[in-house]
């Protein structure tokens, strides 16, 4: 029986989650996508807490001008600055079950470009 595409993305979501783990020296990089923004958490999932976080709905970046990928990349970019704030150097990506285009892209690169190692 065919899938829709909530519950494809769901199984390709728990593949991807069932081999990384975050922990507290290269805790995971989470990214959700909505058709009005993107979201992004570093996440140390053996104490189960979120060391940092951006979106494009936070109050700090309501600013932001450009199309959906020019603000995934300044998503990307904040989220590494938080985690180096607070001295984490690499992370483990998690794309959530998106393909790794478009916007996913440009915040992993954005995060790259930033410091982030992963």
């Amino acid at each position: 029986m065919a899938l829709n595409k909530i519950e494809k993305r769901s199984k390709i979501r728990t593949r991807i989650r069932s081999k990384i783990k975050g922990t507290a020296d290269r805790p995971r990089l989470s990214v959700f996508k909505s058709n009005k923004g993107i979201y992004a958490q570093v996440i140390n999932d053996v104490e189960g807490v979120t060391i940092a976080s951006a979106s494009t709905n936070d109050k700090a970046m309501a600013d932001l001008t450009g199309n959906k990928s020019e603000k995934a990349k300044a998503v990307g970019s904040k989220v590494a600055e938080l985690a180096k704030a607070k001295g984490i150097e690499s992370v483990s990506f998690d794309r959530g079950g998106y393909l790794y285009h478009g916007r996913i892209k440009s915040l992993a690169e954005g995060a790259r470009e930033a410091g982030l190692k992963f």
